[in-house]
């Protein structure tokens, strides 16, 4: 039993204690009752889910895996993430890679974890056989997805695979940056600037991919989900497709709303990602459109590579990996990002109830309610921190987020009624307690 005076409990905070047994919870009282683990003022909430992250394993265990992401989910109050279908090896666009994956996992899950599948250029005959093994969407590219075994796809490809996939009443997850000619930008004359780099994936190129993805989904009535939103030119293009009945939801991630462009240094590789960090007046849009609903939810996108392929040493926005390193800090770095302008009963649901309902989780996750899963997290949102290298969880402890200070530390997550992360420790190396999850 555990109770606290501020528990996540029929969409608002108030005192409850919850019972759990084997893993579900049970009963909720409204007061605290006799014996409960008393959390005094810490939030009681659901488990945060993280709908985007690349574990890399197998293949890529170097850059990420099992073991080193679902602990640094744990250490950041999050219970379920969900694995993209790259940059794994092999990727995840055939059953057989789909089995290879599951396999990786076994016995590695401190949280639960679910995987996408993927749609390249020659896998349309793969897809149903990917759906049957239960991935919860299938994630494609407009653009070079950063490795050659996930080719992006065109047109063609996305008008074979979306009525497949609309038949599942699936999400088709979609990269959305799109061109037919290079940015005119000076990269390639200043590649440790962050100024050209930003050029070089202009919003126009976003903006672009979305309004395709909307009039495919207008014609397939295949659920599309815009992943990773950074342009806010691109917003009011989503909202007239939500206000129109189309079904479509989008995301946006911590990083986009908690840095801004302006504060970027030349060389500092460790910010590229792409779609790029953008300027602080286009930042705000993206927060607003959290509040207001155009926005549904918010992931990591944690996309983690070693110093070297980041190009740390050399600072070369250019050539080194885009992807951020934030698994573990989606709680503090959203929080934080959104707390002077955004209620915590209105923050809660954007990395819980939202994204299980996107995920059709919504029956066992994303609530404290009887019969649920007993994942919560337990965490003050207002003690801050500063982020230090050595309680980073990460394989790769190199992050946008080291040395910043974050409102929102995590106490305690439970995964199933298990404590497997309490004050900073973990329990036990053994209490792996997480599930691989597949989609009914």
């Amino acid at each position: 039993m555990i109770f606290s005076e501020r528990c996540w409990w029929q969409g608002k905070l108030q005192p409850a204690t919850v019972v759990c047994e084997n893993g579900i919870i049970t009963e909720i009282f409204p007061f605290k009752a006799v014996d409960a683990e008393d959390f005094g003022n810490d939030v009681i909430m659901p488990g945060l889910i993280d709908a985007h992250v690349h574990i890399n394993e197998p293949g890529r265990t170097e850059w990420e895996g099992f073991i080193t992401a679902t602990k640094a989910a744990a250490a950041g109050g999050i219970t379920t993430i969900i694995d993209m279908p790259l940059n794994s090896s092999p990727v995840t666009t055939t059953a057989d890679a789909f089995i290879e994956k599951k396999e990786a996992a076994t016995d590695k899950l401190f949280v639960n974890v679910g995987l996408y599948g993927g749609l390249v250029k020659d896998n349309i005959n793969e897809i149903e056989a990917l759906i049957q093994q239960g991935v919860f969407g299938i994630k494609c590219f407009l653009v070079h997805s950063g490795i050659d075994d996930f080719p992006n796809v065109g047109e063609k490809e996305l008008n074979e695979a979306m009525p497949l996939i609309a038949k599942h009443h699936l999400p088709l997850l979609a990269h959305c940056e799109l061109y037919d000619k290079e940015a005119d930008c000076a990269l390639d004359l200043h590649p440790g600037s962050y100024k050209e780099y930003l050029a070089s994936r202009p919003k126009q190129w976003e903006n672009d991919a979305v309004a395709l993805m909307i009039s495919l989904c207008r014609k397939h009535h295949c659920p599309i989900h815009i992943v990773h939103v950074s342009s806010a030119e691109a917003l009011q293009l989503i909202a007239d497709a939500k206000k129109e009945g189309l079904p479509i939801t989008a995301e946006t991630c911590a990083h986009y709303i908690y840095f801004n462009a302006e504060d970027i240094s030349d060389n500092n590789t460790v910010f590229k990602c792409a779609p790029p960090i953008r300027e602080k007046a286009n930042n705000i849009l993206l927060k607003q459109a959290l509040k207001n609903g155009i926005l549904d939810f918010i992931t990591t996108d944690h996309s983690p590579a070693p110093p070297e392929i980041k190009q740390v040493a050399s600072g070369n926005f250019k050539t080194g990996w885009g992807g951020i390193a934030g698994l573990q800090f989606l709680l503090p770095a959203s929080w934080t990002a959104l707390m002077d302008s955004m209620a915590l009963e209105k923050f809660i649901p954007l990395v819980t109830e939202h994204p299980a309902v996107f995920l059709s989780l919504n029956t066992s996750k994303g609530k404290i309610d009887i019969g649920y899963d007993a994942d919560f997290v337990i965490w003050n949102p207002d003690q801050s921190m500063i982020v230090k290298e050595e309680s980073i969880y990460h394989r790769h402890t190199i992050s946008p987020y080291t040395g910043e200070k974050l409102f929102g530390v995590t106490r305690v997550t439970i995964v199933k009624g298990v404590t497997v992360y309490d004050s900073g420790n973990f329990i036990a190396d053994e209490i792996k307690n997480g599930s691989l999850l597949i989609h009914e």
